[in-house]
C-alpha cells in the first residue's frame, strides 16, 4: 500500500512544477487530471466498475 502523504507529496509537486514551468493553465491542467486519477483510483480500489458509477444515479430515480 503506497503511503498517501508520499502521494500528497508527488502530487504537490507536480502541481508546484506545472505551475513554475507552465503556467496557471497547466496548473490547473494538472490538478484536473489529478482529481480525475484519485477518483479513478478510488473506484478501482472500491472495486466498482466505472459503468456502474455512472449509471448508479440512474437505476435509483426509477
Amino acid at each position: 500500500m503506497v503511503n498517501k502523504a508520499l502521494v500528497g507529496l508527488f502530487s504537490g509537486m507536480a502541481l508546484g512544477f506545472a505551475g513554475w514551468f507552465g503556467g496557471f493553465g497547466a496548473f490547473l491542467l494538472v490538478a484536473a487530471l489529478g482529481a480525475v486519477g484519485f477518483v479513478l483510483g478510488r473506484l478501482v480500489d472500491d472495486g466498482i466498475d466505472i459503468r456502474e458509477f455512472l449509471s448508479g444515479r440512474d437505476r435509483e430515480r426509477r
